[in-house]
């Protein structure tokens, strides 16, 4: 007898991914350049040539037996020291390389983190609109997910919600700042409330409960004001960050796990993480790509690229009529559908060609995404499309 749950989730793909695939069809049926497709988080800028420079010197100089070798399960220790001692000195922490847990992306980074932290029964809050896979790794670890949903308009989260939410099986609370699918960075007043209330709850209810903040936009910021790092002001805080966004390499899967040095049982919680990934087979991530972080910590695609796309994107649909949250990170915007039915939205966008993600995966009803890390070409031609669909509303 198969598991059914299993059965389940692989039968039924992510929306994003359905979008995705419709889009390639439909661009067989009648040309690439007359399909606008804008739902997946696929990076479009290429990598940093300091990442093609280091990969083939690495290539050239490291012996076989090391480049293909395997590490250590949870990761080369030089590799660990440099991104501590790069973490430490760009956030006036004092973390530890024997903290840091390498690992297969983000995605593995949760799901590992998660299946240390949860026991069956507990509850796992996140703020909607959120990134929709959350649901399947807190749901497989044997968790509840609890959805708090943010304050409409600016998008942060509501603090009153989540101190209701919160009881004495609630584990962890996820918090994503780039957000993905609103590129709203949380602001540093409101993360600090948020921590208030988690310690103070904690106390209360004579628990521990964890922060889990996943970075995979970290570096993708348009502001001057960037997210505060979450184990600075939290000691129950777990960082879960990639490398696949920043450096455009989301087909290489290389991130890695912090346990914040003032987790209370911080050895017991890393270990935790250990055995969690060695259950899980996320053991030992990809020497070669480890062996490229020290050259690239700090390094970003040029950002610039999704900058200006975001700024003709935001300026063309506002002055049409559209409203949007004003994205200060990712690449992503967040836009209100013309109907209370984002997924009907969605369906009568297709006629024009536009391919949107509709919100309700992400938590939230009435409105969409779009993944505007694509080419400068598709969102100049796409103006029209987005135009013409807000006067068939309109009318």
């Amino acid at each position: 007898m198969l598991n059914e749950r299993m059965l389940a989730c692989g039968k039924k793909s992510s929306v994003i991914r359905e979008i995705f695939e419709y889009g390639k069809k439909r661009k067989n049926e009648i040309g690439w350049d007359k399909v606008f497709d804008f739902s997946l988080g696929n990076p479009s800028v290429p990598c940093p040539q300091c990442v093609s420079d280091e990969l083939t010197r690495l290539i050239r100089e490291l012996p076989p037996e090391i480049l293909h070798g395997y590490t250590s399960a949870p990761g080369d220790i030089n590799v660990r020291q440099s991104i501590a001692d790069y973490i430490n000195r760009t956030h006036g922490v004092k973390e530890s390389a024997d903290n840091i847990f390498l690992t297969v992306g983000a995605a593995a980074s949760l799901t590992i983190t998660l299946n240390a932290l949860v026991n069956e029964g507990d509850n796992v809050i996140v703020f909607a609109p959120f990134f929709p896979e959350y649901r399947v790794f807190a749901e497989k670890a044997g968790a509840e997910l609890r959805v708090v949903e943010c304050t409409r308009g600016d998008f942060q989260p509501d603090l009153d919600k989540l101190e209701r939410a919160i009881d004495k099986k609630t584990k962890a609370v996820i918090i994503n700042s780039p957000n993905n699918p609103t590129g709203v960075i949380i602001s540093d007043k409101t993360v600090k409330r948020l921590c208030q209330v988690l310690k103070d709850k904690s106390s209360q209810l004579g628990t521990e409960i964890f922060l889990i903040s996943d970075e995979p936009y970290r570096e993708l910021v348009y502001t001057e004001s960037k997210p505060i790092f979450i184990t600075s002001c939290y000691a129950n805080s777990i960082v879960c960050y990639s490398f696949s966004k920043s450096l455009s390499l989301p087909g290489e899967r290389i991130g890695y796990i912090l346990v914040g040095s003032e987790c209370r049982d911080v050895r017991d919680v890393y270990y935790a993480i250990c055995g969690s990934a060695r259950c899980l087979g996320y053991v030992c991530a990809p020497a070669l790509f480890q062996y490229l972080i020290p050259s690239v910590l700090g390094k970003t695609s040029d950002i610039e690229v999704y900058r200006k796309n975001k700024d003709i994107l935001y300026s063309a649909l506002t002055e049409y009529g559209y409203e949007c949250a004003s994205p200060d990170g990712a690449f992503y915007l967040f836009v209100k559908a013309l109907e209370d039915d984002a997924i009907s939205f969605c369906e009568r966008a297709k006629k024009y060609e536009l391919l949107l993600v509709p919100s309700n995966d992400f938590g939230i009803d009435g409105y969409v995404r779009i993944s505007y890390c694509v080419s400068r070409e598709q969102i100049l031609a796409s103006l029209d499309s987005f135009k013409k669909l807000y006067e068939e509303y309109k009318k």
